[in-house]
């Protein structure tokens, strides 16, 4: 098995604050995460569910860190995925201020080469979807609507 990480940065035109509540609340996750709406108190410790706009499970984990508007960890597993795993991927939000503007970085750790979608007209793999997403919270928190829905 290989450990592998993704990295991918964006700038978003925010605050702090507004990009950690887009990060932790339902009713933002739902409108630029594919439909997909989280839940959690957010306290170290704690579970957190990304619900399937159909209703049902598609990612659950455990907060390991929680730093309101500057760090967001917690482990990342599908109940539905059948790769075999040494150690159960984790995804850091980091959020630094620069001037009016927010660097928000997504850190997804202990990959496998299966994670990884070479197909570049796709929203599978961490390589394709992060951006996606990511884009799309940009968008929706720099003008208020989402990018419209595209079919791959």
């Amino acid at each position: 098995m290989s450990n592998r990480t993704f990295v991918y940065s964006t700038y978003i035109a925010s605050t702090p604050e507004k990009v950690w509540e887009a990060l932790t609340s339902g009713d933002f996750t739902e409108q630029y995460f594919f439909g997909h709406r989280v839940s959690s108190d957010w306290k170290e410790g704690s579970e957190v569910t990304f619900l399937r706009d159909k209703g049902g499970v598609d990612i659950e984990g455990k907060v390991l860190k929680s730093e309101p508007y500057q760090r967001l960890t917690y482990t990342w597993s599908s109940p539905e995925d059948p790769t075999e795993r040494d150690e159960t991927t984790v995804v850091t939000f980091d959020l630094k201020q620069m001037e009016d503007t927010v660097k928000l970085t997504v850190i997804h750790e202990n990959l496998v080469d299966s994670d990884f979608v070479e197909d570049m007209d796709t929203f599978q793999g961490v390589n394709n979807g992060w951006p996606a997403i990511l884009s799309n919270l940009k968008t929706l928190l720099e003008s208020g609507k989402t990018l419209p829905a595209v079919k791959v």
